[in-house]
Protein backbone atom coordinates (compact mmCIF):
# COMPACT_ATOMS: atom_id res chain seq x y z
CA UNK A 1 0.00 0.00 0.00
CA UNK A 2 1.12 3.40 -0.45
CA UNK A 3 2.37 6.08 1.89
CA UNK A 4 -0.68 7.25 4.36
CA UNK A 5 -1.35 10.82 5.11
CA UNK A 6 -3.51 11.15 8.86
CA UNK A 7 -5.55 14.09 8.45
CA UNK A 8 -7.58 14.65 11.52
CA UNK A 9 -10.37 16.92 12.52
CA UNK A 10 -10.93 19.13 15.30
CA UNK A 11 -8.89 18.21 18.03
CA UNK A 12 -6.14 16.00 16.29
CA UNK A 13 -8.29 12.62 16.61
CA UNK A 14 -7.22 11.10 20.18
CA UNK A 15 -5.96 7.95 21.14
CA UNK A 16 -9.06 6.01 21.18
CA UNK A 17 -9.56 7.21 17.20
CA UNK A 18 -9.09 4.67 14.61
CA UNK A 19 -6.73 7.04 12.74
CA UNK A 20 -4.50 6.85 15.69
CA UNK A 21 -4.52 3.25 15.48
CA UNK A 22 -3.73 3.25 11.97
CA UNK A 23 -0.94 5.49 12.29
CA UNK A 24 0.29 3.17 14.95
CA UNK A 25 -0.53 0.51 13.09
CA UNK A 26 -0.20 0.58 8.95
CA UNK A 27 3.60 1.55 7.23
CA UNK A 28 4.93 4.79 6.16
CA UNK A 29 2.12 6.71 8.03
CA UNK A 30 2.73 10.18 8.64
CA UNK A 31 -0.01 12.50 11.35
CA UNK A 32 -1.16 16.12 9.49
CA UNK A 33 0.73 18.69 12.28
CA UNK A 34 -1.07 22.59 12.93
CA UNK A 35 -0.34 24.94 14.65
CA UNK A 36 -3.99 24.93 16.96
CA UNK A 37 -6.34 21.67 16.80
CA UNK A 38 -8.81 23.54 18.53
CA UNK A 39 -8.78 26.87 16.58
CA UNK A 40 -8.18 25.99 13.02
CA UNK A 41 -6.86 28.35 10.62
CA UNK A 42 -7.72 27.61 6.77
CA UNK A 43 -4.53 29.37 5.46
CA UNK A 44 -2.21 26.99 8.18
CA UNK A 45 -4.05 23.87 8.08
CA UNK A 46 -3.65 24.07 4.09
CA UNK A 47 0.48 24.38 4.46
CA UNK A 48 0.38 22.01 6.68
CA UNK A 49 -0.90 19.74 4.97
CA UNK A 50 0.92 20.57 1.68
CA UNK A 51 4.28 20.01 3.65
CA UNK A 52 2.98 16.29 4.70
CA UNK A 53 1.99 15.72 1.14
CA UNK A 54 5.43 17.14 -0.38
CA UNK A 55 7.06 14.48 2.68
CA UNK A 56 6.61 11.34 0.80
CA UNK A 57 8.08 9.73 -1.89
CA UNK A 58 5.58 9.34 -3.93
CA UNK A 59 1.54 10.23 -4.25
CA UNK A 60 0.02 9.58 -0.93
CA UNK A 61 -3.29 8.55 0.01
CA UNK A 62 -5.00 10.50 1.98
CA UNK A 63 -7.14 9.62 5.18
CA UNK A 64 -9.30 12.52 6.66
CA UNK A 65 -11.77 12.51 9.03
CA UNK A 66 -14.14 15.42 9.67
CA UNK A 67 -13.16 18.93 9.33
CA UNK A 68 -9.98 17.27 7.19
CA UNK A 69 -12.47 15.97 4.34
CA UNK A 70 -13.17 19.90 4.50
CA UNK A 71 -9.58 20.94 4.16
CA UNK A 72 -9.11 18.32 1.35
CA UNK A 73 -11.44 19.31 -0.47
CA UNK A 74 -10.00 23.38 -0.47
CA UNK A 75 -6.74 21.94 -0.68
CA UNK A 76 -7.29 19.25 -3.66
CA UNK A 77 -5.38 20.03 -6.82
CA UNK A 78 -2.11 21.44 -5.15
CA UNK A 79 -0.34 18.44 -5.30
CA UNK A 80 -0.18 14.64 -6.47
CA UNK A 81 -2.32 12.42 -4.24
CA UNK A 82 -3.17 8.54 -4.99
CA UNK A 83 -6.57 9.13 -3.57
CA UNK A 84 -9.04 10.24 -0.76
CA UNK A 85 -10.65 8.25 1.86
CA UNK A 86 -13.11 11.05 3.83
CA UNK A 87 -14.70 9.98 6.94
CA UNK A 88 -17.76 11.69 8.12
CA UNK A 89 -17.40 14.83 6.39
CA UNK A 90 -19.27 17.81 8.20
CA UNK A 91 -22.11 20.48 7.57
CA UNK A 92 -20.41 23.99 7.86
CA UNK A 93 -24.01 25.43 6.97
CA UNK A 94 -25.53 22.67 10.31
CA UNK A 95 -26.34 23.60 13.80
CA UNK A 96 -23.50 21.81 15.41
CA UNK A 97 -20.58 22.78 12.90
CA UNK A 98 -18.24 24.56 15.41
CA UNK A 99 -18.00 28.52 14.82
CA UNK A 100 -14.18 28.44 15.08
CA UNK A 101 -13.94 26.51 11.64
CA UNK A 102 -16.26 28.61 9.72
CA UNK A 103 -14.16 29.84 7.32
CA UNK A 104 -13.96 25.97 6.28
CA UNK A 105 -17.25 26.54 4.47
CA UNK A 106 -18.76 27.04 2.20
CA UNK A 107 -18.00 23.45 1.03
CA UNK A 108 -16.08 23.44 -2.46
CA UNK A 109 -18.71 22.14 -5.35
CA UNK A 110 -15.87 20.60 -7.47
CA UNK A 111 -14.97 17.05 -8.51
CA UNK A 112 -11.71 15.94 -6.54
CA UNK A 113 -8.71 15.99 -9.04
CA UNK A 114 -7.97 11.91 -7.65
CA UNK A 115 -10.29 9.38 -6.57
CA UNK A 116 -12.12 9.37 -3.10
CA UNK A 117 -14.83 7.39 -1.29
CA UNK A 118 -16.89 9.47 1.65
CA UNK A 119 -18.23 7.46 4.14
CA UNK A 120 -21.24 8.17 6.60
CA UNK A 121 -23.12 7.52 9.52
CA UNK A 122 -26.70 7.76 9.65
CA UNK A 123 -26.80 9.55 12.46
CA UNK A 124 -23.94 11.30 12.53
CA UNK A 125 -24.71 14.67 14.31
CA UNK A 126 -22.22 16.93 12.22
CA UNK A 127 -23.80 15.84 8.88
CA UNK A 128 -27.28 14.20 7.61
CA UNK A 129 -26.89 11.32 4.88
CA UNK A 130 -28.44 13.93 2.38
CA UNK A 131 -24.99 15.90 3.59
CA UNK A 132 -23.32 13.40 2.51
CA UNK A 133 -24.97 12.70 -0.91
CA UNK A 134 -24.91 16.06 -1.65
CA UNK A 135 -20.87 16.13 -0.86
CA UNK A 136 -19.80 13.02 -2.44
CA UNK A 137 -21.91 13.98 -5.75
CA UNK A 138 -19.63 17.14 -5.73
CA UNK A 139 -16.61 15.79 -5.45
CA UNK A 140 -17.23 12.76 -7.83
CA UNK A 141 -16.25 9.97 -4.99
CA UNK A 142 -18.08 7.13 -4.15
CA UNK A 143 -20.41 7.14 -0.96
CA UNK A 144 -20.25 4.22 1.41
CA UNK A 145 -23.07 4.07 4.66
CA UNK A 146 -21.49 2.63 7.62
CA UNK A 147 -24.59 2.06 9.66
CA UNK A 148 -25.23 4.26 12.80
CA UNK A 149 -21.73 5.08 13.75
CA UNK A 150 -22.08 8.30 15.37
CA UNK A 151 -19.65 10.67 14.13
CA UNK A 152 -16.76 7.80 13.27
CA UNK A 153 -14.48 8.86 15.63
CA UNK A 154 -13.35 7.68 19.01
CA UNK A 155 -16.31 7.35 20.89
CA UNK A 156 -17.69 4.94 18.65
CA UNK A 157 -15.14 2.47 19.45
CA UNK A 158 -14.09 1.12 16.03
CA UNK A 159 -10.79 0.39 17.23
CA UNK A 160 -8.35 -0.32 14.43
CA UNK A 161 -11.81 0.10 12.14
CA UNK A 162 -11.31 -2.96 9.75
CA UNK A 163 -14.18 -1.89 7.18
CA UNK A 164 -12.03 1.42 6.72
CA UNK A 165 -9.17 -0.29 6.18
CA UNK A 166 -10.94 -2.51 3.62
CA UNK A 167 -12.11 0.70 2.08
CA UNK A 168 -8.58 1.91 2.07
CA UNK A 169 -7.21 -0.96 0.23
CA UNK A 170 -10.13 -0.11 -3.18
CA UNK A 171 -7.96 3.02 -3.33
CA UNK A 172 -4.62 1.40 -3.53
Amino acid sequence: MRGLAIIPGIGNSGEAHWQTQWERKLPDTKRLSVTDWNQPDMDNWVTALDRLVAGFPQPPLLVAHSLGCLLVAHWAGRAAVAGALLVAPPDPTGPTFPLEAAAFGPIPQRALPFPAIVVASSNDPYGSLTHAEDVAKAWGADLVLAGALGHINGATNLGDWETGQNLLRRLG
